[in-house]
């Protein structure tokens, strides 16, 4: 809620990651008018957008003394929303000319990379940012938050801050599956983390255990170039196989029952396969080790929590928050919105409600969680409820609702996803709604840049 009776603050404010979520947020406190400091551990901003053919020395990513490597891009990958969706509000993700550019409805990741380098650029983010800096330890003392971090170096400093807000991104600690006799079964174990290309796959038979973006996008691939893909997952999505019912190489099944010393891999159902390779596309653990805050903010069965509205701590807000937490929603926007109650929140802008209210709150909301059936590792899942959860935040920040158009996108996407596994990327039925978008966008957009709307189709 807007705050009338509290004077505006500039805080000296850390945010942890420069990837998506942190670029942006820095934007939106800095326009608050915030002193922003930005750590990132790697050499240029993109996070998780920074692609890289090397994998870790465990390809599982369970050993702890394994190699880290940042990215879980794999080669081809390309978006599985459309452009006009991904952008934030003021800076759409238009098409570029230019030939490293990528002007595809549904792009690959290098342009995501180059939007983001472009955002950076525009709005001085890098000036913001201190590269090859890892943050070791982040913890309160005397009413200040203490931040620890390493340089590239191995020079050790500290340095002490009004607030931190984490955006270290959710996609490189990996989740795996427990499968009853895995230690003495002999095949190949590998997350999706650390897939590259299909070619390592070649002739083998392979497991692809969960059959959510990035399970669909390598089972396609498998295609043609592994002799067997046996997908493992919780939920029949069988709809998602239409384009692949006539593919002997594929099959579908519940969850693996247990594995053996012999090779064969038993699944729920009774099926008994002998598989060269288990593929977990299982996703990925919430991960703070740096984070020091006595046990009052835990990470339990992968919900990071107590959290109110995914964002803020109760016993420590507003000197901590978290930008980028739920997952199944449009990112950029997302983050956009999460930062500018964070930014509002800090200058005295944005009234919090009491920690005692908050705290009722996050009850009240894992509660209902736990009476719907939702398990707790999927906390942080919005899905159907995001354009709810967008629009609260809109409201709270003081800013315009979503379009309409944007709920409707989403939709259409998905449903085109579901119908069209092979070819949603590349041929959809929603030219009206990308009018729309595009009608939008010219709000915001030079002469020059909206030239380039010829290309929205391509």
């Amino acid at each position: 809620m807007p705050n009338s009776q509290s004077q505006p603050a500039s805080r000296y404010v850390a945010v942890i990651g420069a990837g998506a979520g942190g670029i942006v947020v820095a934007r939106e406190l800095s326009r608050e008018g915030h002193r922003v400091v930005v750590f990132e551990r790697n050499s240029q901003i993109g996070g998780t957008w920074v692609y890289s053919p090397e994998i870790e020395s465990d390809p599982l990513g369970v050993n702890p003394d394994r190699t880290r490597i940042h990215s879980s891009l794999y080669k081809s990958l390309r978006t599985n929303l459309p452009r006009e969706l991904m952008g934030v509000r003021d800076y759409p993700f238009l098409p570029r000319e230019g030939g490293d550019r990528d002007p595809r409805r549904f792009p690959g990741h290098r342009e995501v990379l180059k939007y983001l380098e472009d955002f950076a650029n525009e709005f001085g983010i890098c000036e913001l940012v201190r590269f090859g800096t890892e943050v070791v330890f982040v913890g309160l003392e005397l009413g200040k938050w203490r931040i620890r971090f390493r340089c590239e170096n191995g020079a050790v400093h500290e340095e002490t801050f009004d607030a931190v807000v984490v955006c270290v991104g959710n996609f490189t600690q990996p989740r795996v599956a427990e499968i009853p006799g895995i230690d003495e079964w002999p095949g190949e174990q590998i997350h999706s983390h650390n897939y590259r290309s299909p070619e390592p796959f070649r002739g083998k038979v392979v497991v692809v255990i969960g059959y959510s973006s990035s399970g669909t996008d390598i089972s396609q691939e498998l295609i043609g170039v592994a002799k067997e893909i046996h997908i493992a997952c919780k939920s029949a999505k069988t709809e998602l196989l239409d384009t692949q019912s006539s593919i002997n190489s594929v099959s579908l099944h519940p969850m693996i029952e247990s594995v053996h010393k012999d090779g064969r891999v038993v699944f729920q159902d009774g099926c008994i396969v002998s598989v060269d390779v288990i593929l977990h596309c299982t996703g990925y653990k919430y991960d703070y080790p740096f984070l020091e805050t006595n046990g009052i903010v835990t990470v339990n069965e992968n919900r990071v929590g107590p959290l109110y509205k995914h964002v803020f701590p109760p016993a420590l807000a507003p000197g901590l928050s978290f930008v980028g937490l739920p997952f199944k929603a449009v990112p950029l926007p997302l983050f956009e919105l999460q930062g500018n109650w964070v930014a509002g929140v800090l200058s005295n802008r944005i009234a919090l409600p009491s920690k005692e209210e908050m705290l009722a709150d996050v009850r009240a909301f894992y509660a209902a969680l736990e009476a719907s059936g939702k398990p707790k590792h999927l906390t942080h899942e919005l899905g159907d409820s995001s354009p709810a959860y967008m629009n609260w935040l809109a409201a709270t920040c003081g800013r315009p609702a979503y379009e309409e158009w944007r709920r409707e996108m989403y939709i259409a996407t998905n449903i085109n996803r579901l119908a069209n596994l092979e070819s949603f990327r590349d041929v959809w039925h929603d030219d009206e709604l990308s009018r729309q978008a595009y009608e939008e966008f010219s709000k915001f957009t030079t002469n020059e840049r909206s030239q380039n709307n010829s290309h929205m189709n391509i």
